[in-house]
């Protein structure tokens, strides 16, 4: 990116990549958790959020059969665990709308499409000056200025790179890379590839300075901010569609997801689309304590997820809002069961 201002800025062209192939990843291909595992899981879970399980993944379905919205939002963890598989399999099966994430869900799903690991060392990587300098990374960076240029969304840009050999040719000529250099080896177990192959969108609300792609040569904020505004008002219009109901789920989102949630609510109340009996559920570790939410003394009061998205939204739209309080690695498998049960 050029500046032309007064103060002095980090020229990037110092940086120093090297070829992701050679890095430490904590999470490969066999420890992602595979659809036929879940007969073989144990879930250890408190009665109470096993029922608020339960419970939601009615609802989903209801919704569902009745032509109504269920969004999801995730943090990267989701991913990371290697919960992916899952998700891509009700992606497949139609039981969500709309998958959203910010941008580091939108790059572990990347890396898992395309070398079919990923998480990388952080530790190891710090301290050689290596971390998130892999230089692929810049595969995700020409998608969004090939999109923007388009005057596409981030997750369909991301998407159709790896779904669409044209304008995956295109992203290679941005970066001076020769025809057919960008392969996927695992494309379908990619959220994004799944969700633009089966028409749901997915899109990713990132930040400027929040991701390993902003490190490097080819990052244009301008291309970045710009793919991802587009997904906002993606996200905003699926929003507008809850006034007879639907689903809402955020999973692992501490800020990211709420606060979108909230803007985008707002922005369809403002223009007559008021969501109307929605459903809302929270997947996260941390206690529940909602006598915390008014004292900003207390740390409660400062959990966004849970004061918005169990407490605050679905009160104001005459809902309900649950919090799954637990271990991804349990809570996600198990609605996915419960939801393959209905």
């Amino acid at each position: 990116m050029e500046y032309k201002g007064r103060y002095k800025a980090f020229n990037p062209r110092q940086i120093e990549t090297y070829p992701v192939s050679e890095r430490t990843n904590k999470v490969k291909l066999g420890d992602l958790v595979e659809p036929d595992q879940l007969s073989e899981m144990t879930f250890t879970v408190p009665k109470k959020v096993e029922d608020n399980i339960d419970f939601l993944a009615r609802e989903i379905v209801s919704a569902r059969e009745k032509q109504r919205p269920v969004l999801l939002f995730s943090g990267a963890h989701l991913i990371k665990n290697g919960l992916g598989k899952l998700l891509v399999d009700l992606v497949k099966r139609g039981l969500f709308t709309m998958v959203s994430g910010n941008g580091a869900t939108s790059i572990h799903d990347f890396e898992l499409g395309l070398i079919g690991e990923t998480s990388e060392y952080v530790p190891q990587a710090l301290e050689k000056g290596q971390f998130g300098m892999a230089f692929e990374f810049n595969y995700i960076n020409a998608a969004l200025i090939v999109g923007n240029r388009q005057r596409l969304g981030y997750g369909e840009s991301v998407g159709r790179m790896i779904c669409d050999k044209t304008f995956r040719n295109e992203v290679e000529n941005t970066l001076g890379l020769k025809k057919g250099s960008i392969e996927f080896t695992y494309p379908e177990i990619s959220v994004q590839a799944v969700c633009y192959e089966n028409n749901i969108p997915l899109t990713i609300h990132a930040g400027i300075g929040t991701d390993v792609l902003d490190q490097h040569l080819y990052f244009d904020g301008e291309a970045k901010g710009g793919c991802s505004g587009r997904d906002f008002l993606i996200y905003t219009e699926e929003v507008a569609r809850l006034t007879e109901g639907g689903v809402i789920l955020n999973v692992g989102s501490a800020v990211t997801g709420p606060e979108v949630f909230l803007k985008a609510a707002s922005m369809a109340g403002n223009t007559g689309h008021t969501p109307g009996r929605i459903v809302t559920a929270d997947f996260d570790l941390r206690p529940y304590n909602p006598e915390k939410f008014t004292d900003e003394n207390a740390v409660g009061y400062y959990y966004r997820d849970q004061k918005s998205i169990v407490t605050r939204i679905p009160q104001a739209y005459g809902g309900v809002g649950y919090y799954i309080e637990g271990n991804h690695k349990q809570t996600f498998p198990l609605l996915y069961k419960k939801l393959l049960e209905l």
